[in-house]
C-alpha cells in the first residue's frame, strides 16, 4: 500500500528553485528497468502505459486489460526504494474509486490520466473529464498526486488558447500537475505562465534536454515510451549478433 506522507513529498519535489533543473522522471516498463534507473539514483519513476503494454503483449491505446496493467505497476513499485508514479491512460473504464483504490493498492505515488479516448482518438468533453477528475481527486484526497494529461496537441487545434482552458478546469478539479504532451516547445512558456500547477513535458530524441525544457518552463520531464524503444533497438541489435 501506498505511504500517505510519499505522495506528499513527491507533490514537494515539482517545487524547482532552479529553472534548469528540473524533476527529471524516467518512464520504465518492469522491475528490471526500474531497478537499473533507482540504482543511477533518480529520485522517482514513472511507468509507461505503451511500453508496459508492449511488455505484456499488447498494443498501446488502452487495450491492455486492466488487471494485467495494476499488476505490472505493482510489480514495479515493489521491486525499487523510490516513489513510483503510474500512466494508467483513460482509467480503462474503472470507477474513479476503483481507480484510486488500485493505485494505493499498488503502492504508487501518483498518476497520468488523459483526457482523450484513446481508442478513438477523440477528445473528451472537458466538463465532463473535469468532473470525471474531481472524482478521482476526492477519492485520492492527498494520497496520490494526480497528472492530468491535455490531448489538445494531439487530437485537437493545437492552440495555446485551448490546452490553457482545459489545463484551468483539470486545476480547478483537483489536478497536481498538468501535461500538454506533444506541445510544441515553443509554446511551453506560454502554457507554464497561464497555469497555477507544475507542467509536465515529454522529452523526446533530438529535442531540447530536460535542462533546456526546464528553462522553458516545465517543472516535471519525462519520457514516454521513448526510452524502451530505445533499449528494444539494443536487443534487436543482440539479436542480430546472435
Amino acid at each position: 500500500m501506498t505511504d500517505p506522507k510519499a505522495a506528499e513529498s513527491f507533490r514537494a519535489m515539482h517545487e524547482r528553485t532552479d529553472p534548469e533543473d528540473p524533476l527529471v522522471i524516467p518512464n520504465v516498463w518492469d522491475a528490471g528497468s526500474a531497478r537499473a534507473f533507482a540504482e543511477r539514483g533518480f529520485p522517482v519513476l514513472a511507468t509507461s502505459s505503451g511500453a508496459v503494454a508492449a511488455t505484456l503483449g499488447y498494443e498501446d491505446g488502452g487495450r491492455t486489460p486492466a488487471d494485467e496493467m495494476f499488476a505490472a505497476i505493482a510489480r514495479i513499485a515493489r521491486a525499487v526504494d523510490v516513489p513510483v508514479t503510474a500512466d494508467i491512460e483513460a482509467g480503462y473504464g474503472l470507477e474513479p474509486r476503483e481507480i484510486v483504490d488500485r493505485l494505493l493498492e499498488a503502492g504508487v505515488v501518483g498518476c497520468n490520466l488523459e483526457d482523450s479516448e484513446p481508442l478513438t482518438g477523440e477528445l473528451r468533453d472537458v466538463d465532463e473529464h473535469a468532473s470525471w477528475l474531481a472524482e478521482v481527486s476526492v477519492a485520492a484526497g492527498d494520497r496520490l498526486v494526480l497528472n492530468a494529461r491535455v490531448d489538445t496537441f494531439l487530437y485537437g487545434d493545437r492552440s495555446v488558447e485551448s490546452a490553457v482552458r482545459r489545463a484551468r478546469r483539470y486545476i480547478e478539479a483537483g489536478a497536481d500537475v498538468i501535461f500538454p504532451i506533444l506541445a510544441p516547445v515553443e509554446l511551453l512558456p506560454d502554457i507554464a505562465e497561464c497555469v497555477t500547477r507544475p507542467v509536465n513535458a515529454l522529452c523526446l530524441p533530438g529535442g531540447p534536454r530536460p535542462a533546456e525544457l526546464g528553462k522553458l518552463g516545465a517543472a516535471r520531464v519525462t519520457f514516454g515510451h521513448t526510452l524502451y524503444t530505445r533499449a528494444m533497438e539494443g536487443v534487436r541489435g543482440l539479436a542480430g549478433e546472435l
